[in-house]
């Protein structure tokens, strides 16, 4: 999330793609609203004629999974009808930069360079840059990069620069425009609407009325949710929205970027966490044992050699510093020999969990605030597999399908030997702590009542837990204590654990005159303040700065989180003084690609930043160095500084399965690529399963797509006990066409079946003119939707679980599943 909902206000032109925000994410239309009533353009491109898409101006339909050709289109209609801003583009992204002499894509395989047959997965070494100088850090005194010999600062090569070989007339074969200009003249009109199954005429209209952004001073925007990144190419279909923002000039800009619409008060919050297994949190990278087994390889490895991640080891030994506390010291490379290491194998990955259980490798399983036995793909093999487990432990507010998984239709549980224990977790409204909306707002919510009964806040029970295991270790020892042992846990307030605590922890804070039992913190004010000596610690360096008064630590309300004035000094909807913004309060991510190569803003009506000429005025905190020992830095072309080029990508190495993005088809489609001779990605994760089992188009015809509802919250276990809800929605669907619906002899209203290889579903039907039948290289191809807030737990709106029915594959860079592409058949039951 680039920017935050208040700023879709200041957008020319708004696209809406894969997300329906009206319904999903119904605040968000106040600000859609905005936007309009100042002359904006709305359009919205989805597989169904949605509420958003009745409220837009433009609405283009869309056949499930192909994203990539749409994105693949636009980028050739702006580069062919030279729409692309040119002084942004040479200037702010590497379109001048040349690749590798040995950079390729080979459109009869559909493979880029580098790939290897045997493992699936490729060597992105041709996918960088010519080299033409090196310079190494100055580790001097006096140098910039002085505090690597710093005492306490862990023991590591500093890094050397690599400056890339550029053509700034953009001629050359092989720089990066050129590549990607020939890449994408393929994806013309008539083959991206034959794929894609829309109109041309219309095609082209949404075409020209986007690009129109790529006008100095005007500005897109792009909303997104699920419908983008649910697919086994999901990570790439969000590269294709950063790639379209930065040829038109949008990344930056008020009104511009790209934003996810979060579909609950805490998914950036958990995402900031590192809630996976290859991720820490605070975006750095987990150590692995077969690329960063020490400290050294892991500063060596993850450091970029300019740009601001040059700082990434202090981050890594202030969270190393917040998790082993005293005991994390320089001799024993603060703790992190403690830390577990992902290994190459076995995978732990989500899906990857449930072939373990299957195969009794894992033999228990913490099933913490998540239902997978409804809401993961393919959930019949969830419930097979965690039958397999010696014991499971479900925190929940209420008794979810997992559960319960023992009381699903299809299982026994006369078989079942799993022990499961279930610890009633507090409500939202039951606990204080901290949320993050989409926009990367941090905000401190009060509880408003106690838990009810024996339900306990998670921090709570986690406490209860973890005290526990420390005591067993102290009482009885164990394999590997010192990690165990060694922890630091002490975010107590007068002998009870307390959120405010862990809020100095995410801050950040100097360790020699911080103590915690006497809460005199020292708090940090900015990230910059961190040190890789063992002088700070941090959990969160993107956070510093929104708990940093002194003053009053433990009271949220006079800490920056707690901001709360509506006065907009901005005059654009910045809300600067509202809670707080990471990192460091700013808005809008890349602002300083707001102005031009001089530093004026390219609208100055819709200013963030603005060199006059000795110094940088900052409507939004700038994101770039404005300053160095106290004197203003003049403008330069360093738009992008958390990138080492501190230029973005147009073509990248940092992605597992290709520099850019490339059309592939879903796992199940029910149509061949007509891009290239791959009809899935080469990198698909997890398809060699034999719990997939995948379908055909000739026993299962029928592209399907799962969303949600209003009336009901994820897997419904709570709204469905919601009488009101329950009557506004009371049970799920499948939405289809009148073609589809005559075709089958389905009346609307008509219970149905809907199955494929993975399961079977009965549900009511909804006949509709929202959804029309593709035409798909000249072949008709229906598709249909399906809600899944429904399962057999609870007493009230019970269903089967039509997440029975997606694929358990996944994208390599993520691993998130491809709901929303896949295929089934329907019948009347």
């Amino acid at each position: 999330m680039t920017g935050h909902w208040c700023d879709y206000q200041n957008a020319d032109v708004i696209m809406t793609i894969g997300s329906n925000n009206v319904e999903n994410h119904p605040v968000s239309a106040k600000w859609v609203q905005k936007a309009l009533d100042r002359g904006a353009t709305w359009i919205v491109v989805d597989p169904r004629y949605t509420r958003s898409a009745e409220m837009a101006d433009i609405y283009c339909p869309i056949r499930s999974g192909t994203d990539i050709a749409f994105y693949g289109g636009l980028y050739n209609y702006i580069i062919e009808n030279d729409l692309w801003q040119h002084e942004y583009v040479l200037n702010y992204t590497n379109a001048s930069y040349l690749l590798d002499s040995e950079y390729s894509f080979d459109v009869n395989t559909g493979i880029f360079s580098g790939f290897d047959d045997k493992t699936a997965t490729y060597n992105n070494h041709s996918w960088h840059y010519q080299v033409e100088s090196e310079a190494k850090w100055d580790t001097s005194e006096g140098g910039d990069y002085a505090w690597v010999n710093k005492p306490g600062t862990p023991a590591f090569t500093p890094l050397t620069l690599e400056t890339p070989k550029k053509d700034e007339t953009l001629q050359d074969p092989m720089c990066v425009f050129q590549q990607f200009k020939k890449h994408y003249s393929r994806y013309d009109l008539d083959t991206v609407s034959s794929i894609c199954g829309m109109d041309k005429g219309l095609l082209e209209k949404v075409y020209a009325t986007y690009a129109a952004t790529g006008a100095p001073d005007k500005s897109g925007t792009i909303l997104y949710a699920l419908g983008q990144t649910q697919h086994h190419y999901g990570a790439q279909n969000c590269r294709a929205m950063s790639i379209l923002q930065l040829l038109l000039g949008n990344a930056g800009m008020p009104g511009g970027g790209v934003n996810a619409m979060r579909g609950e008060p805490n998914v950036q919050g958990a995402t900031d966490m590192g809630m996976m297994v290859h991720e820490h949190p605070a975006y750095l990278k987990w150590p692995t044992e077969y690329g960063t087994p020490t400290l050294r390889d892991w500063c060596e490895k993850e450091t970029y050699a300019d740009g601001y991640y040059t700082n990434k080891p202090k981050f890594l030994v202030s969270s190393l510093k917040e998790w082993w506390g005293d005991a994390a010291t320089v001799e024993n490379d603060y703790g992190y020999d403690w830390w577990p290491k992902v290994p190459k194998s076995p995978d732990y990955t989500i899906m990857s969990s449930f072939e373990l259980m299957n195969k009794g490798v894992i033999k228990g399983y913490f099933n913490w605030g998540m239902n997978p036995c409804h809401s993961a793909p393919n959930a019949g093999n969830v419930r097979r597999s965690m039958a397999k487990l010696d014991w499971l432990v479900v925190a929940d507010w209420v008794i979810t399908e997992s559960a319960s998984f023992w009381d699903a239709p299809d299982m026994d549980a006369s078989q079942i030997d799993t022990t499961v224990y279930f610890l009633p977790a507090a409500l939202i409204y039951e606990k204080p702590g901290i949320i993050l909306n989409s926009g990367r707002w941090l905000q401190y919510r009060y509880a408003a009542v106690e838990p009810w009964e024996e339900a306990k806040p998670d921090y709570e029970i986690c406490d209860l837990l973890w005290t526990s295991i420390v005591d067993l270790y102290k009482k009885e020892g164990g394999a590997n204590p010192d990690p165990i042992l060694n922890a630091k846990w002490d975010y107590y307030v007068d002998g009870k654990i307390d959120p405010r605590p862990v809020a100095w922890a995410l801050n950040g804070y100097k360790i020699a005159s911080s103590d915690f039992g006497k809460a005199d913190v020292d708090l940090l004010g900015t990230y910059g303040d961190l040190q890789a000596d063992g002088t700070t610690a941090c959990a969160m360096w993107i956070y510093t700065g929104f708990w940093a008064n002194k003053k009053a630590p433990l009271d949220p309300a006079e800490q920056p989180i707690g901001r709360r004035n509506t006065e907009d000094k901005s005059g654009i909807g910045l809300n600067s003084e509202w809670a707080y913004c990471w990192p460091s309060n700013r808005r809008i991510l890349y602002n300083r690609a707001s102005a031009d190569l001089a530093g004026k803003p390219w609208n100055p009506q819709k200013k963030l930043v603005e060199w006059t000429g000795e110094k940088w005025d900052q409507v939004d905190v700038a994101d770039f160095v404005t300053a160095k020992n106290g004197t203003p830095v003049p403008p330069n072309n360093k738009a992008f500084f958390m990138l080492w080029e501190q230029n973005a990508r147009l073509i990248s190495y940092g992605m597992n399965d290709g520099p850019v993005p490339e059309h592939y088809e879903p796992f199940e489609s029910p149509a061949d690529n007509q891009m290239n001779g791959s009809q899935n990605s080469p990198c698909i994760r997890f398809a060699e399963y034999e719990s997939v089992k995948k379908g055909d188009r000739s026993q299962y015809p029928i592209a399907v797509t799962t969303y949600s509802v209003t009336e009901h919250w994820q897997t419904g276990g709570q709204t469905r006990c919601c009488p009101a809800l329950l009557e506004a929605s009371p049970e799920q669907f499948i939405e289809m066409s009148e073609e589809l619906a005559a075709e089958k002899g389905i009346a609307n209203g008509d219970l149905v079946r809907v199955f494929n290889n993975r399961g079977s579903v009965k549900v009511h039907a909804l006949v509709t003119p929202r959804f029309k039948p593709f035409t798909v290289n000249g072949q008709t191809v229906h598709q249909v939707g399906m809600t899944h807030h429904f399962g057999w737990a609870g007493e009230f709106g019970t269903g089967d679980v039509v997440n029975d029915l997606p694929p358990n594959v996944g994208d390599p860079n993520t691993f998130v599943p491809e709901y929303k592409a896949f295929l089934v058949d329907v019948e009347k039951a």
